[in-house]
């Protein structure tokens, strides 16, 4: 999956919190994010604060997908809460995809 792509699925799937994605999918619209944020802040905080909170609900769904891609459960974000738990997060973001996860749907492409 390229950066368009990932890019337009998620925020085709803006708050579907059931599936999988993969780590491409992922990390491409984790950059989006990033991007954004800092071309907004060169702009205005408001702007910033606006495109934060747009993107915050297609972001929780796509680290839910991504940890049922790993056959762990989307409750797992509340670890983003402190920091060690942002770490763990981390670490789960970037495992491979899990073959053997059934309850979570067909593995992502």
């Amino acid at each position: 999956m390229n950066f368009g792509q990932a890019i337009s699925s998620c925020l085709s799937n803006y708050a579907t919190f059931s599936g999988r994605a993969s780590r491409s999918e992922f990390w491409w619209f984790f950059l989006f994010q990033v991007l954004l944020s800092v071309a907004a802040s060169m702009i205005s905080d408001k702007l910033n604060g606006l495109a934060s909170l747009a993107l915050l609900l297609p972001a929780l769904a796509v680290g839910a997908r991504r940890l049922h891609d790993i056959g762990k459960s989307g409750w797992w974000q509340l670890l983003m809460i402190s920091g060690i738990g942002f770490l763990v997060l981390i670490y789960w973001w970037v495992q491979p995809t899990a073959d053997n996860v059934g309850s979570y749907g067909s593995s992502p492409a």
